[in-house]
């Protein structure tokens, strides 16, 4: 066919609607600008009410923002979630495969430690181990006041509390992957650690993901409430200071700008890290 042919083909551009033809009119959605309108303005009056609101002192919060003492309450709580996390998700990893054992023993210790320290509130926790030493005044000869620091009773308590939700976190990404996925790689002769490693975990990551990343943020934050066996992270650092100067808002606005960028740029990271397990999936963007 030549073009000239092609060229004389009419499009759908080119037919003519019949007269008759209804008219198609985008749906106007007044309501939603309106709410999104009344939802700016009120936004507006918020952000507009805290710059202004001189009881907030924001140069005091500026002065103090980047001393020593807040730096380093910083770093102790960027060292200690760290930490937690990476202890909370080996214990957890441990207690997933309790629970998905065929040993009933296993499956049932499993299932008692993730019941019992979910059941128990984290403050509570932190606070039986900080007074063990009433229970265990001595522990293979040393004495538990000097083997328990509050920075070693935090880490104990936080990784025994995070590794009951790391074992579920764990246990339903496994649980997530098709069952047939596994049965195929069997049939293919792979070995078990081969059928885990390029079978199972890459899919369970996916699920794994983003529990696992909103559990770090959650634990970025949580450890906030070790400042009360005064460990000295950020918030504790911060209320040395105001404890001393009085100036209780700015110091607190302190801690939550710090607790609102570290938190930003761990989400961040969560999205490149959940996009890199998406890949070759709809879900992919």
């Amino acid at each position: 066919m030549s073009s000239d042919t092609l060229a004389k083909i009419p499009t759908a551009a080119d037919t003519p609607e019949p007269a008759d033809a209804p008219r198609i009119v985008p749906q106007r959605r007044y309501g939603q600008w309106a709410a999104a309108v009344v939802v700016l303005v009120l936004l507006g009056l918020a952000v507009n009410s805290v710059l202004r609101n001189k009881a907030f002192q924001w140069d005091v919060v500026a002065d103090y923002f980047t001393t020593d003492s807040v730096l380093r309450g910083l770093w102790l709580t960027l060292w200690l979630t760290a930490v937690v996390m990476v202890l909370g998700f080996a214990l957890g990893t441990l207690l997933a495969a309790f629970r998905l054992s065929a040993n009933p023993v296993l499956r049932a210790v499993g299932w008692g430690y993730v019941w019992l320290f979910r059941s128990i509130p984290i403050l509570v926790q932190l606070l039986l181990w900080f007074n063990i030493g009433a229970l265990y005044p001595q522990v293979l000869g040393v004495k538990t006041v000097d083997l328990l620091s509050p920075v070693a009773v935090a880490i104990v308590g936080l990784t025994l509390h995070e590794a009951a939700y790391a074992a579920e976190v764990v246990r339903g990404g496994i649980l997530s992957v098709d069952r047939g996925q596994i049965e195929a790689a069997q049939a293919l002769g792979l070995s078990r650690w081969r059928r885990w490693r390029r079978i199972v975990l890459p899919q369970a990551m996916r699920a794994i993901v983003p529990p696992a990343a909103n559990m770090l943020i959650g634990t970025l934050k949580g450890t906030s409430i070790v400042s009360v066996i005064a460990v000295n992270d950020l918030l504790f650092s911060a209320q040395l200071i105001y404890h001393r100067t009085y100036q209780v808002i700015p110091l607190l606005m302190v801690a939550t700008l710090w607790y609102a960028v570290v938190t930003s740029v761990l989400g961040i990271g969560q999205y490149y890290v959940e996009k890199h397990y998406a890949r070759g999936t709809e879900n992919a963007r």
